[in-house]
């Protein structure tokens, strides 16, 4: 607030700020606040060496406060408490137990005494310090040559797939029942212990470059083992070697990755500050670079501008009494503090000469915190409501769908990121087709490392490097690979095999090829350079390349055609749907699940996308994930329903027609997500008996389906708010797109420094008032030195014809 302070409703226990607090009182008619204001006393060297104090309100609602480290010794507090009565704004001092009846000053009390909202959002793992085990440093490891697949892992005995745990003395995976966590499970690996007295065993889906679960049977608890990562490696899994130096680098960062980091940051480059509307920095509140940089590039588009911050009065009026609830008042509130410039101004005259004066050279305190945001927007999601480093791309399409789930009003800002993509399925044996469209937001471009420019300079280095590791001397100065853009363009635009492909022309499974193409082209098109796979070794691996994407671009030749003549259609035959006398039987296309984990998805969610969609490809699993991200189960293991349970949930999810021929929600959620109705969708999936593929044809080939008029689907329609709204001003049937001509020019990139999506550091450069600008967390300075080549995320907007 600018006025400094917050007002707290003692009805609803909801915080205000000063220009909100009269509207609240108008509109609910709640009468009793409490008015907290904190003062903030900056230390300051006196003449008797104690502390002068600078007063200053702190602002303690609108979290987009000053990055200062309000917990450094640099600073005291003085808190201030008053109860206020409206509407004659009436105050009583607090704690006062005279004048006030007992009720108000319990309630009064309590909320003083209440935790931060802020602190809540912090891990309370450390209220239960785990103990190292007795057995960590001792601990026998079998050499039985057992090696740890990165996925598909399943109990020895009894084939569950999910609350499994890999005995870290013979490398036994089985799955856990009494553990810790409640998860369930048949009690193999605790069986296991009793026969064997292997004491230590680690939960697979756990481990991460920072640590994993490890549970002693014989201690019977949770328990920390120092040597974790040695622990893994004996069975393959060498993720943990990554260890963690104290300047928050991983020893993989420094060599020979080190010159990455200076590059994309322009270390040893003097870089001149940018300040005002638009050059508002962002704190990091814990490995949230990944979130900082999104939704600096996401407040330069006019239509985020105009959706959130043109329409801040009308979204603050009509939001709900708990506007930290409400996704649209958290965007808006973000967009303001980012482009208003309140919080991004220049330091006065009489600061620049008292730290000159003294040779003090700190950080002006701009840029705003945005805890409430990642709070609300990361609510549920297993990953980034973590403090973990995550993937850009994941959170970018995490926000789209949060976009699309919450519209402003007729306007959905995320149309302009939208685009049809024409898939075109051949047959290799009857040479028949099949054209399908599905609706995406992101163009993934491989990279084609074979089209490398410097092969011979790549070669010479490797040489080096190995000599070097084996001599144990230092390593050579890395060289990176070089890879005209025009070779990852081709390779997106080449046809790739269809596994699995089951033919309608010969009613059988037969080789298929694939190619695709833009039906039509968004009004921003962003480009993910796909430079993140793993290995079987567990190692994630960050292909380091240097790709010279142009300035501008055209991909007016990627222009979908349809079909052709003399191209002769697949029959529109299903395959015939198998379900297994046991569910838990079913295989799981795991190429599917590894694509998927490929783009930072976790892979748990991954297998579960792959199960609910029938096997049918990474595409048709992709929008399953987009349509359940935000599911406080997404992350979790999957849990395959009994037998009795198949005909209503897990057979429905593969195809199966239920009795009443209701469509399963999963696949009704999905074609949602892609921008359909949800009546639509119900009548599309009735009418090709529930198949999604065919749905989606049927939805493309009928362009006036009939209207359904069953009121309880309108009651759903309303109850779940899908992301079909975006509909209602076009009067269309199908996603709104924004089509034109396929030539772009580039405004922003974000960049990766590290060695995969869970470690590292992001950085954001865009293209504002003729000049580039670097957005490093609160760092915002004018860029000069771009370093375009080595992005991961790159924003263009359509050039006008």
């Amino acid at each position: 607030d600018s006025e400094g302070g917050l007002y707290v409703c003692m009805n609803t226990f909801l915080g205000f700020g000063r220009e909100h607090i009269e509207r609240h009182y108008r509109k609910t008619g709640q009468c009793v606040y409490v008015h907290l204001k904190r003062h903030v006393r900056e230390k300051v060297p006196g003449a008797s060496g104690g502390a002068l104090p600078k007063r200053r309100n702190a602002k303690l609602f609108l979290d987009l406060e000053t990055s200062c480290d309000l917990n450094s010794d640099d600073f005291e507090y003085e808190d201030e408490a008053k109860l206020v009565i409206f509407p004659d704004h009436y105050e009583i001092s607090l704690p006062n137990i005279e004048e006030l009846p007992a009720l108000v000053t319990i309630a009064c009390d309590a909320l003083l005494s209440a935790k931060s909202p802020y602190r809540k959002q912090e891990p309370d793992s450390w209220e239960e310090e785990l103990q190292a085990s007795k057995h960590a440093k001792t601990l026998v490891q079998l050499d039985n040559g057992v090696r740890i697949p990165p996925s598909g892992w399943k109990c020895s005995k009894c084939d569950l797939r999910e609350n499994l745990w890999l005995n870290l003395t013979d490398g036994s995976v089985l799955c856990g029942k009494w553990f810790f966590d409640g998860s369930g499970g048949n009690g193999h690996a605790m069986e296991h212990y009793k026969e064997t007295g292997y004491p230590l065993a680690v939960k697979l889906g756990t481990i991460t470059p920072d640590g994993a679960d490890v549970y002693s049977f014989d201690e019977e608890e949770p328990v920390l083992d120092p040597h974790i990562a040695k622990h893994l490696a004996h069975f393959g899994i060498d993720m943990l070697q990554m260890q963690v130096t104290e300047n928050g680098l991983r020893d993989n960062d420094i060599k020979p990755r080190v010159s990455e980091w200076e590059v994309i940051q322009e270390a040893g480059v003097k870089l001149k500050p940018m300040y005002g509307p638009g050059y508002t920095g962002m704190k990091n509140l814990g490995n949230s670079c990944y979130l900082n940089a999104v939704m600096q590039a996401i407040f330069s588009i006019p239509e985020f501008q105009r959706a959130y911050v043109g329409n801040l009065p009308r979204i603050f009026d009509y939001s709900p009494l708990d506007p930290t609830q409400d996704f649209n008042t958290q965007m808006a509130k973000l967009g303001h503090g980012l482009l208003s410039g309140q919080y991004s101004k220049p330091p006065m005259k009489s600061e620049l000469i008292e730290q000159v004066m003294k040779e003090e050279h700190k950080p002006q305190h701009n840029g705003i915190s945005p805890r409430m945001f990642k709070a609300f927007i990361s609510k549920g999601h297993p990953e980034f409501s973590s403090n973990r480093q995550q993937d850009a791309q994941e959170f970018f399409l995490h926000l789209i769908n949060l976009v699309e789930r919450n519209p402003v009003g007729s306007e959905n800002p995320s149309d302009v990121f939208r685009f049809l993509v024409e898939e075109r399925t051949q047959c290799c044996q009857s040479r028949k087709v099949r054209y399908t469209e599905r609706v995406d937001y992101i163009m993934q471009l491989p990279v084609a490392m074979e089209a490398a420019t410097n092969k011979d300079e790549l070669i010479a280095y490797e040489l080096k490097r190995r000599e070097a590791e084996a001599a144990r001397r230092p390593l050579p100065e890395l060289v990176r690979a070089k890879i005209p853009f025009s070779a990852c363009l081709q390779a997106f635009s080449e046809p790739s095999n269809v596994e699995d492909f089951w033919s309608s022309a010969l009613q059988a499974k037969s080789a298929g090829v694939k190619t695709s193409r833009f039906a039509s082209f968004p009004e921003y098109l962003v480009v993910q350079i796909k430079k993140f796979t793993f290995g079987l070794d567990w190692i994630p691996k960050k292909l380091d390349v240097s790709i010279d994407m142009p300035d501008f671009l055209d991909i007016s030749h990627l222009r979908a055609r349809g079909l052709q003549p003399g191209e002769e259609e697949l029959p529109d035959i299903a395959p015939p749907i198998v379900i297994p006398d046991d569910p838990k039987a079913l295989d799981i296309d795991e190429s599917s699940v590894m694509q998927l984990a490929e783009m930072g998805f976790p892979l748990e969610a991954c297998r579960k996308a792959v199960y609910y969609t029938g096997n049918l490809g990474a595409e048709v699993a992709f929008n399953w994930i987009i349509a359940h991200m935000e599911e406080p189960d997404f992350a979790e293991p999957l849990v395959i329903p009994a037998f009795g349970e198949v005909a209503s949930s897990g057979a429905a999810a593969l195809g199966a027609v239920g009795l009443d021929n209701q469509p399963p929600e999963e696949m009704v959620a999905i074609i949602i997500s892609m921008g359909f109705q949800r009546n639509i969708a119900i009548q599309a999936l009735k009418a090709t008996n529930n198949n999604l593929e065919r749905a989606l044809e049927w939805i493309f080939s009928h362009p006036d389906p009939e209207e359904e008029s069953d009121p309880a689907l309108d009651t759903m329609d309303m109850e779940n708010n899908a992301n079909a709204n975006i509909l209602a001003e076009t009067g269309s049937e199908g996603p709104r797109i924004k089509d034109g001509p396929g030539r772009y020019e580039l405004f922003g990139f974000i960049s990766h420094m590290g060695t995969s999506t869970m470690s590292g550091h992001y950085v954001c450069h865009l293209r504002k008032e003729g000049r580039w600008v670097i957005y490093n967390d609160l760092r915002v300075c004018a860029s000069e030195r771009p370093p375009k080549d080595l992005g991961y995320i790159y924003f263009y907007h359509r050039i006008a014809s």
